[in-house]
């Protein structure tokens, strides 16, 4: 995994943090948290996309946040649990897993293509 792939794991694993944050904050710490880990998401997600496809990048920020959340909220917070939900968040990873293989399919044959 490279360096702005990281970047984007980082960010997604920050967006469950945050998006959190946004429904359960009561404090002041607890905003400052929220409000940090956001500036430091998309600065992360900025980072990455200069390097790698915008769209492939946004759908796997959002996707790991999405999934990141719904699992977040069913574990921490007690959200009740669905089987049907969890077959969508895992067909919804599988698609996230998928663009990421493509694009770095896509990426390789490019540069061999430069040659």
């Amino acid at each position: 995994m490279n360096r702005n792939w990281l970047y984007v794991f980082i960010g997604g694993v920050l967006e469950v943090i945050w998006v959190s944050g946004l429904k359960h904050a009561t404090v002041w710490w607890e905003w400052a948290i929220t409000i940090a880990t956001i500036v430091v998401s998309f600065d992360l997600i900025i980072r990455a996309a200069k390097k790698l496809p915008l769209g492939t990048v946004y759908a796997v920020f959002t996707g790991l946040g999405t999934g990141g959340t719904v699992i977040a909220e069913t574990l921490i917070f007690g959200e009740p649990f669905s089987w049907l939900k969890a077959f969508f968040i895992l067909l919804l990873l599988s698609g996230v897993m998928g663009l990421k293989l493509v694009t770095d399919k896509e990426s390789h044959s490019k540069k061999g293509a430069d040659i």
